[in-house]
């Protein structure tokens, strides 16, 4: 049997505050706009005082995001999610990989990855310039419980850049279905399809969960 409700106003829905393990605005604008209908709260880093920075020194892209997410769910008391991404291509075995960011060395460009990537790749036929995007959720509470995710898109790596959107690796990396680079996309575009929304997607439902 249902409640009467004197007012005939709609009870609020639980609000959950999430800590975003990151300083990247650009993710934090997408992670915001997937749960926009959902009443959760996010806040990042650079509005907690104090955050400590987290070293990704894992061996996989899983660990780095589980060390970040679990330290700063300890350090914040809050639920925190965090992510990491990178690039596998599968004639280099899986490379760059965890160390998509510094592929060419400490505080490399975005250029200077891309370069190097197809420097590698050179001479080497389509068919065998397949890559992906992939991208780890982790989400952790306080008390240590976590969750891992993942999304990947698939695609190719082009002989040369194309395309002036996105950053990182976006202007090599052709999806067939839509026959652009990442880099010849709209952002709305990409972020419907891209690496991260997939991942975000997946582990939508747990935090919903939480927020019950």
């Amino acid at each position: 049997m249902k409640k009467n409700n004197p007012s005939g106003k709609k009870s609020a829905a639980v609000t959950l505050t999430i800590v975003l393990a990151t300083n990247n605005a650009n993710k934090a604008r997408e992670i915001k706009a997937i749960f926009a209908d959902d009443n959760i709260e996010f806040l990042t880093l650079d509005q907690l005082p104090g955050a400590p920075n987290i070293i990704e020194d894992q061996p996989t892209m899983e660990g780095n995001a589980k060390k970040k997410a679990f330290e700063i769910a300890r350090w914040s008391k809050r639920i925190a999610l965090a992510d990491d991404s990178g690039l596998e291509v599968a004639f280099l075995h899986g490379a760059p990989g965890v160390f998509s960011a510094r592929f060419a060395g400490p505080k490399c460009s975005f250029d200077d990855n891309n370069q190097k990537l197809l420097n590698l790749l050179k001479g080497i036929p389509t068919e065998h310039r397949k890559a992906r995007f992939r991208c780890v959720m982790c989400l952790a509470t306080p008390g240590g419980a976590t969750w891992i995710e993942q999304g990947s898109l698939e695609g190719f790596i082009t002989d040369r850049p194309r395309g002036a959107e996105g950053f990182g690796y976006d202007p090599i990396f052709l999806v067939p279905d839509a026959g652009k680079t990442l880099a010849e996309m709209i952002p709305s575009d990409k972020n419907a399809i891209s690496h991260r929304f997939l991942a975000l997607q997946a582990i939508r439902p747990i935090i919903l969960k939480l927020r019950t």
